[in-house]
């Protein structure tokens, strides 16, 4: 329970305004990710987020499996959706198109 309080707090402070179900997930990721497992909670939460935004929230899976785009390209075809999503989540945080190539 620690380490998800420790996320918990951590959310709120990349994007304070992140609705209840998807706060959750987010945190529920961060604590089942094995990479993230050792991760600063604040880079965990950071992570867990983008992947839930592209995930869930954005075209990317439907660009990969439906489209045939490679996934650095439907990467960057989503990368606007996500740092809309930061916005209106309040994050003071925007993902760069560098930073979002070298994520999976």
């Amino acid at each position: 329970m620690h380490r998800r309080g420790a996320l918990g707090r951590a959310q709120r402070f990349p994007a304070p305004r992140v609705p209840g179900p998807e706060a959750e997930s987010i945190i529920d990721h961060a604590l089942g990710s094995p990479g993230l497992r050792k991760a600063a909670p604040e880079t965990a939460v950071w992570l867990s987020m983008v992947a839930y935004i592209r995930h869930n929230l954005t075209e990317y899976d439907t660009l990969l499996d439906e489209e045939g785009y490679d996934p650095e390209s439907a990467r960057h075809f989503v990368l606007d959706d996500i740092n809309d999503v930061l916005a209106a989540w309040a994050s003071p945080r925007r993902l760069s198109d560098e930073e979002h190539e070298d994520r999976a």
